[in-house]
């Protein structure tokens, strides 16, 4: 393998050192792309970052829409690879904004001294096998380089999805994505503002936008459950309390479906007396938080036990909205829990507000969007600027928008085309020593991403020493064992309820992209399979000597 004769307190256009030659390409700087670096510092490799942006940060650095924060508690939405580190952090919220998010992944490039091997404002355009050599060529927007190992740490949730609605480019006013969001920020006092979206980000922004706007129109298609965050200032009482069993706290979160802790019952809903159901869910309720979904143990596996849950939500939802048509345009008829269930601060309170409209899309479809702002069902809203809160192209986006080309010159969309197929959602047949951090097949966007960073990232760099340690130079899955493992992500998925529902979970938010369930559901499992593959000499991949 190459060694590493760089200059680290060298410096170039973007921030990195000078090379062309590296044992390990990284593509993304934000939590995956930034521990990955780290490990490779750590078994000696030569590693080069590659990040679009113009700082550390990944969806972080990008996503700075008003009202953005992570919907896991900030105490577990963190590093453990080190304890010096997450005992010196001091998180200020119990739901840790976007700036502060930010700022704890620039502390964390400083403190490891990872800036140099990063280059900034350097988007990554193809990578290219190259069968003769055994290397990666990548083709960048600044130059070519070359790797044995090149390791996609671009984000699940990365790839922006504007929709395609007619005369979107005549608009004369602004226009915004909520995941490109202008770094100076946007004031909208005194405009007349559409958000078209529901989800997450736009559940998040529609409040805080609603209180700077002269009028807000809202363009919902698809209504929502949303659960009450209870953000609030970090208690330092919980912080030491936390921190003093930090790795039995981390231990135990690992133990649970989604890798977060959380008070899971193991309780059916169905087997409970009604005032028990009541009693437990309003519980939950109160406490805020994603916890809502383990209140019964029942509750992704029996639509009855479901209903239970959505009712008691819908209530909710009408118990908020003084407008009865409007509470009742609010209410999802969806499962609770099939896309992704949301955490809001005076989300619902919002449309209680004289200058915000709800437009509900089932009832007045979007027709275009005019110069002068958007018309549905024959109804022209004049807006000054629109705001689009429609997520991404979740999972597959991101990768595929490389140029990425393994044996024989096969393109990964091409492979793709029908579904996304990995092994583990750390690899893929054809494409030899190309990894994917939380890649389609892994828990990924149904855990807690930062935990389920570090195990991928761990994976991938104790695969790579051993590969070091035994003279190997090329791995790759088998297609059997990728085809095995796709059968299983789906045979699990299969007996949930996630699979009712159109959701970006299948792809169905972008037109045209095959649905096939992308996320492996069960985090303890997921980290065992893993474990086993590797302890049974890479179990289900192929492994090449060097020639040499």
């Amino acid at each position: 393998m190459v060694t590493n004769t760089s200059d680290r307190d060298g410096s170039r256009p973007g921030g990195a050192t000078p090379g062309t030659e590296f044992d390990v390409i990284i593509v993304g700087a934000g939590f995956a792309g930034l521990y990955m670096l780290h490990r490779a510092r750590e078994l000696g490799l030569s590693a080069r970052v590659f990040e679009a942006g113009g700082g550390v940060g990944g969806t972080w650095y990008w996503n700075r829409y008003p009202g953005a924060r992570c919907d896991v508690e900030s105490l577990q939405y963190s590093y453990q690879f080190s304890d010096e580190l997450q005992q010196e952090w001091h998180w200020t919220e119990r739901y840790a904004s976007q700036p502060e998010i930010l700022r704890y992944l620039e502390h964390v490039a400083d403190r490891f001294a990872l800036r140099p091997d990063i280059q900034l404002d350097t988007r990554v355009e193809a990578a290219i096998f190259d069968e003769a050599s055994g290397r990666w060529r990548v083709e960048t927007s600044a130059d070519t380089v070359t790797a044995r190992f090149v390791v996609m740490a671009t984000g699940c949730l990365s790839s922006a999805n504007i929709p395609e609605i007619e005369g979107r480019d005549e608009f004369a006013g602004a226009t915004y994505h909520t995941g490109r969001w202008p770094h100076e920020g946007v004031d909208f006092t005194g405009q007349r503002v559409g958000v078209i979206g529901t989800g997450s980000s736009g559940i998040q922004c529609i409040p805080i936008i609603a209180e700077q706007a002269e009028h807000l129109y809202v363009f919902q298609r698809t209504p929502s459950f949303s659960v009450p965050a209870r953000n609030a200032p970090l208690d330092p009482a919980v912080e030491r309390e936390i921190k003093a069993t930090y790795h039995e706290f981390r231990e135990a979160a690992a133990q649970t479906p989604f890798g977060i802790a959380a008070p899971i019952s193991d309780k059916a809903a169905m087997v409970v007396s009604p005032e028990e159901r009541e009693r437990t869910y309003e519980e939950y309720w109160q406490t805020g938080g994603l916890g809502f979904m383990v209140a019964f143990a029942d509750l992704l596996f029996s639509r009855e036990a479901n209903e239970t849950a959505a009712e008691f939500m819908r209530r909710k939802i009408r118990a908020t909205v003084t407008d009865p048509a409007v509470a009742d345009a609010l209410c999802p008829d969806t499962v609770v829990g099939c896309k992704r269930l949301c955490l809001d601060t005076a989300y619902f309170e919002t449309f209680n507000r004289a200058n915000v409209t709800l437009v509900d899309l089932n009832q007045a479809p979007i027709e275009r969007i005019t110069a002068d702002g958007i018309r549905a069902d024959g109804e022209e809203y004049r807006l000054d600027s629109v705001v689009f809160a429609t997520g991404f192209d979740a999972m597959t986006g991101a990768l595929e928008r490389i140029d990425i080309r393994g044996v024989g010159g096969r393109a990964l969309r091409d492979k793709w085309a029908e579904g996304p197929r990995t092994y583990l959602g750390l690899a893929t047949a054809g494409f030899p020593n190309l990894f994917t951090i939380t890649g389609p097949g892994s828990p990924s966007v149904l855990s807690n991403m930062v935990p389920s960073i570090e195990q991928h990232v761990n994976w991938i760099a104790d695969c790579v020493a051993y590969m070091r340690d035994h003279g190997m130079e090329r791995i790759e899955p088998t297609v059997e064992a990728e085809e095995a493992w796709g059968q299983r992500v789906n045979q699990i998925a299969n007996m949930t309820l996630y699979t009712s529902c159109n959701s970006w979970y299948l792809g169905a938010n972008i037109p045209g992209k095959p649905r096939v369930f992308m996320p492996y559901i069960g985090f303890p499992e997921y980290v065992a399979t893993c474990r086993d593959v590797a302890a049974n000499d890479y179990q289900g991949f192929t492994l090449a000597r060097s020639q040499t």
